[in-house]
């Protein structure tokens, strides 16, 4: 019994690894910070990338390139993404990492979460991700799950909107200007 407690005790003295992001986006339709809270117990391969890259700063100046009204709002192509790039290629690019093995989990796609952005190979997720203005369901199950908005939704719903169906950004994007990881 006495070990037990000692183990006990342990495990709740032993503080949890909470990783997230702050996001300090600028542009024409948002501004203000975004801050995720990164779930690692449900995606780990794909928050340790995410972490990484937002750490490396790969992040920092990549715009909103794709935002469809009532659905999401997609960014992280930090290859073609940059502000100032040529914005014709934005979201055909990832990063010099490697592409990652599809981690779905049964967290369904409502108002706020963020997902890992893919082509049609469920494993090609790499460094783009999406946050959802609205529910999704029809991604659950679909598209790897890595965080929530867990402060500055107001900003997320001001992000400039797309045009057309594929909501392809027209003009100046909204940008990503800092993101860090928190713990």
């Amino acid at each position: 019994m006495r070990n037990l407690l000692a183990a006990a005790f342990l495990v709740a003295a032993t503080p949890a690894l909470a990783t997230g992001l702050k996001i300090e986006i600028e542009g024409e339709g948002a501004n203000g910070t975004v801050v995720i809270d990164l779930l690692e117990d449900v995606a780990p391969k794909h928050v340790e990338q995410i972490a990484a890259l937002a750490a490396e700063g790969a992040y920092d100046g990549v715009v909103f390139h794709r935002v469809i009204e009532g659905f999401m709002a997609q960014t992280g192509d930090v290859e073609f993404g940059k502000m100032g790039g040529d914005m014709r290629m934005a979201g055909r690019g990832g990063s010099s990492r490697p592409d990652l093995p599809a981690e779905f989990s049964d967290l369904p796609f409502d108002r706020g979460v963020v997902g890992m952005a893919r082509s049609q190979d469920p494993n090609s997720a790499n460094s783009q991700f999406f946050i959802m203005f609205d529910a999704g369901h029809f991604l659950n199950g679909q598209y790897t799950v890595v965080g929530k908005v867990v402060e500055g939704m107001d900003v997320v719903d001001k992000i400039k909107r797309g045009a057309g169906p594929n909501g392809a950004v027209i003009g100046q994007p909204d940008v990503m200007k800092k993101v860090t990881v928190t713990e």
